[in-house]
This record gives C-alpha cells, sequence and structure tokens, in this order.
C-alpha cells in the first residue's frame, strides 16, 4: 500500500490515526473498515435521542462518514425525526415519480423497490445524492425493509477526503481551482428515462472539484460520474481526460472504500459531501426496498466552498 508510505501529508495521517482514539460513553462504535463505516450499537431511532448521545453520533459522522444502526423497525415519522437532527429535509423531484416502483406521496421520502420487473434500481453507479443541487445533500438517511433472501444488495461507500489526498501534490494544486456542473438530466433523463415537468428543468449547478468540508477543514473530491458533465474552466477534450482519471480514481481504489452487507430494518446514515456510494444490483430476480431521507446542511444556505 504505496500511498500509506509514502504520502506526505502528516496532517492527513495524524487525522488518520487518531481518529476515534477518545472512548464513547453513550454509543458503542464498530468500525466496517480501515477507511471509513461504523457500526453503531446502544441507540432506539424509535425514542428521542438524548443530547449526550445525539453529540456523540455526531462525532461518530464526522469520524467514521458512514453510520449502520440495525435492528430498527422504523416507521417514516421515525425516519424524518432523526433525519432533522442534522438539518432541514430535502425534497427529491422524483420522490412521488411514477418511474420509481414504491413511490412515496411524501416528497421528503424517497421510496424504491426493486424487483422482478425493474429495469433499474436507484443509485446503481458512484455518486453523491443529488450533487445537481444548488445546496447539496449533506446527509442522507437510507432505511431498508427488504433484503433479498439469496444475499447481495450491499452498499459500496468510497471516503472522499482519502480520494483527494491520495493524489499527486501537482495534480491536487490544479483541481483546487476548479469547478465542475453537475446536471440532474445526466442522471435522471439519460439514467432512468425521466423527464421534468411542463415548463421545468432538472436542475443543474457548479460545485468545487475539491471544496473544503466545514466539519473538518479537509479537502474531498466532490465530482461523479451520474451526475458531473463538465469542468468549465477546461476545454471538452481536457475536461473529459481529467473527469475520467478523478473518477477511475475512485472506483478502483478499493483501499478508500467500505461495503455495507444490509439486513432487514436497518438505517444507514451518511456524509453526501465527503462520502459517494454505490448499490450493487446483483439480486435479480429477487426484491429489496426501502426509503431514503436526506438532510441540507443546518446552516440556512449551506454551500461548498
Amino acid at each position: 500500500m504505496s500511498f500509506y508510505r509514502d504520502h506526505k501529508d502528516k496532517t492527513a495521517l495524524e487525522l488518520w490515526n487518531e481518529r476515534a482514539l477518545a472512548p464513547y460513553r453513550t454509543i458503542r462504535v464498530t468500525p466496517i473498515a480501515p477507511a471509513l463505516g461504523a457500526e453503531i450499537d446502544g441507540v432506539d431511532l424509535t425514542q428521542a435521542i438524548p443530547p449526550e448521545q445525539l453529540a456523540e453520533i455526531r462525532r461518530a459522522s464526522a469520524e467514521r462518514l458512514v453510520l449502520v444502526f440495525r435492528n430498527q423497525r422504523l416507521c417514516v415519522d421515525d425516519q424524518k425525526r432523526f433525519a432533522g437532527h442534522f438539518g432541514r429535509l430535502h425534497q427529491h423531484v422524483l420522490a412521488s415519480s411514477s418511474l420509481i416502483a414504491g413511490a412515496s406521496r411524501d416528497p421528503e421520502v424517497l421510496a424504491w423497490r426493486t424487483g422482478r420487473e425493474s429495469r433499474y434500481t436507484a443509485g446503481d453507479a458512484w455518486h453523491h445524492d443529488v450533487s445537481c443541487d444548488q445546496e447539496p445533500i449533506r446527509a442522507s438517511f437510507l432505511y431498508v425493509e427488504k433484503t433479498p433472501e439469496i444475499g447481495g444488495g450491499d452498499t459500496l461507500f468510497v471516503n472522499n477526503y482519502l480520494a483527494y489526498e491520495s493524489l499527486s501534490g501537482p495534480l491536487r494544486t490544479f483541481i483546487d481551482g476548479l469547478t465542475a456542473v453537475h446536471d440532474g438530466a445526466n442522471a435522471w433523463t439519460a439514467g432512468y428515462g425521466a423527464k421534468p415537468q411542463p415548463g421545468r428543468n432538472f436542475p443543474t449547478a457548479e460545485h468545487p472539484v475539491a471544496p473544503i468540508h466545514p466539519a473538518t477543514g479537509r479537502r474531498f473530491l466532490f465530482v461523479n460520474s451520474t451526475f458531473t458533465t463538465h469542468i468549465p474552466q477546461l476545454t471538452r477534450w481536457e475536461s473529459d481526460a481529467l473527469l475520467e482519471l478523478l473518477v477511475r480514481h475512485v472506483e478502483r481504489h478499493v483501499a478508500f472504500q467500505a461495503r455495507v452487507a444490509w439486513t432487514p430494518n436497518t438505517l444507514t446514515f451518511w456524509d453526501n459531501w465527503a462520502v459517494q456510494h454505490h448499490a450493487v444490483w446483483d439480486y435479480y430476480p429477487f426484491e429489496r426496498w426501502g426509503a431514503r431521507v436526506s438532510a441540507y446542511d443546518g446552516a440556512p444556505r449551506a454551500s461548498l466552498q
């Protein structure tokens, strides 16, 4: 693993080695993989969460980025209440779309059902959730009720801090000054065949390629193959080549990744800025279904810098 031997960013290495050394008092945190992810025990998400426990969940999120809560029999109100601790709830433009089997009538709940008749499943590619929004989702809360009887249907996650920090110094310096355009049509029209409502367009936004996370002060890679279309400061050929390099960099470095194996009634909560994810559709013709609630940052009009 040459990255760990040769990487010269001592501050990042110190953060890497020192994470989660201080004990937790109200929750049990069990890492899933070295790069990111943890199983959280000692929390009942159907009940009000005491302030000290909520503070430790926030800390675990900053340290581990992806948190898994198992054996949680949640209703939609439970899921929305927990997500509401982390910001204003997001309303997805496809939440009630007939294109998504199992879609909810609640615009704050993106429900889906994948089975024998499905032509696609939501999230079957590396992406940040709805990165095309002007104000990107900060955190996502995915609750899976039904898992395939034969197994499968895992979700892959990647640590975008490490994806950025493992790039060479000259390349990091170059991309620090760049932005990228994220287009909802690239994901939903090209991916699902969805069309926006008459007279409207799917959202587009321009975000830094390597923003600074307000919670940690660390840069992270914020481009993905699902929504990101081009880098406006470059020619089309240069943009295509650089985006191809960056998205392949995320995909191929499995050392930066963790894999969550779902069990029924599991809620997984992740930092949607510092993390990308990919839902693995390897269980056809069996079924899998659930719902996602997402939250903006607590500050109004929070944006990536």
